[in-house]
């Protein structure tokens, strides 16, 4: 995948991500509450998880490739 292509993803993965922050706020506040069965909160919060992991992935493969692209010296 191009440089761009990355790029658009991880975007998307990370707007993703910060909804996910979100939510995980919220499940966090369920379980501190600790109302009845908490097992679905706990399975948001792994969601959650989830998400932020693959946005991380995906910011730093994006970074090392504009790094590697920018560090030939015939890229312009």
């Amino acid at each position: 995948m191009s440089v761009g292509t990355w790029a658009k993803a991880s975007i998307v993965v990370s707007v993703l991500g910060l909804l996910s922050v979100a939510v995980g706020h919220l499940a966090l506040t369920d379980i501190y509450h600790a109302e009845g069965d908490v097992s679905l909160e706990w399975s948001v919060l792994r969601a959650c998880f989830a998400t932020i992991f693959i946005a991380q992935l995906s910011a730093l493969v994006t970074l090392v490739k504009v790094a590697r692209r920018n560090a030939r010296p015939d890229a312009a």
